[in-house]
């Protein structure tokens, strides 16, 4: 449960307010230019404290590459590698010690474990998806040797939506604002919602659309390691991740099959006129643009009293204290990213076997 893929495989470690987060990244083949700026950078844009709509905590996210890593390349053997943890408030969740928060891990963890680390929500707390970004970010030097680009981006928070499709956004615009949205007056929107619902104690969700380009036919493994459904598996493992689609997805399902088809075009390499399909058909990706959308729900803890009850089943009022984002979206998108890289380079490795 605290690993993930088959070949190029995370196996990560901590709690919000433990000692560190880290990780072991195995399956790394030799010889793979390694630049440990880039993974910095990639935690950068995870951090929190990084603008005035996300959590206010203050972690420098450095990482320190233990094993794995020799004159800036991979050596083939597991990399290691730790994020220590520098600014815990940990009393500000001793009211919460005997109390379940609605809609979080607190219930669900106590059941299944008999205890909980309350600080911070311990395992279940988002900071555990640092170590997902250094694995990613590996992951995307790796593939960059096969011309292979994947971006993410916010593309609803709330009722707001941006009005580009997928293959109209510019990606050199996302990290232009604070939301990660690559269109500028819906962004402004984004921004003036998520602050208005924070200084009201609240919380909001929306959607990620994330893009795989240059990725090349023929990776994925039927019948239950398809493309998609490891996509989706490692979408729904991200915190307040609940929905999970690609291609036209659910609006596909209220149209005709002669709508929804992608003809082919005359030539070589074979290629569609539509991409209705997501870039993936019968779960292997068939060389065209992969996207997908992944929803997250409003943030669990709100700055406002909330009637709950204690472990016992009592009534009680929770009030929440401590640094928590009002909105997940911005955050997350580098982990959209970091999720899918890993996803697509195991995939790419996997297919390595399927022919001679």
């Amino acid at each position: 449960m605290n690993s993930f893929g088959q070949i190029f495989r995370l196996t990560s470690f901590g709690e919000s307010h433990g000692a560190a987060i880290g990780g072991v990244v195995d399956g790394v083949p030799a010889g793979i230019a390694i630049d440990v700026d880039y993974i910095q950078a990639q935690l950068n844009r995870r951090r929190p404290g990084q603008s005035a709509i996300v959590t206010a905590r203050k972690e420098p996210d450095a990482v320190k590459i233990l094993s794995g890593v020799f004159e800036g390349r991979s050596t083939g053997t597991p990399i290691g590698f730790v994020i220590e943890n520098s600014d815990q408030h940990s009393s500000d969740y001793d009211n919460i010690k005997d109390i379940y928060r609605p809609s979080h891990a607190d219930y669900t963890y106590t059941t299944k474990y008999g205890i909980r680390d309350h600080r911070g929500g311990g395992r279940s707390s988002a900071r555990e998806t640092a170590a997902r970004i250094v694995a990613g970010a590996i992951a995307m030097q790796a593939l960059e040797q096969f011309g292979i680009r994947i971006f993410a981006y916010t593309s609803s928070v709330g009722n707001i939506k941006m009005r580009a499709q997928y293959n109209e956004v510019d990606p050199r615009l996302i990290e232009t604002n604070a939301v990660r949205c690559p269109e500028e007056d819906t962004a402004g929107s984004m921004i003036e919602l998520i602050k208005k619902v924070k200084a009201a104690g609240d919380t909001i969700g929306g959607v990620i659309t994330c893009v795989v380009r240059n990725c090349p036919a023929g990776l994925g493994d039927p019948v239950f390691d398809k493309l998609s459904a490891r996509l989706a598996y490692a979408m729904m493992s991200i915190n307040a991740a609940k929905g999970f689609e690609y291609g036209l997805g659910f609006d596909g399902a209220g149209a005709l099959g002669s709508e929804m088809a992608d003809m082919f075009n005359p030539g070589s390499p074979v290629t569609t006129a539509t991409n209705h399909s997501g870039g993936i058909q019968g779960g292997i990706s068939n060389g065209a643009d992969i996207y997908f959308r992944v929803a997250f729900k409003p943030v669990a803890t709100m700055l406002r009293d909330i009637e709950t009850v204690d472990k016992e089943g009592n009534p009680a009022v929770l009030h929440a204290k401590g640094r928590h984002d009002p909105c997940v979206l911005p955050r997350a998108v580098p982990i959209v990213e970091a999720m899918a890289a890993m996803t697509v380079f195991d995939a790419l490795l996997t297919n390595r076997c399927a022919r001679f």
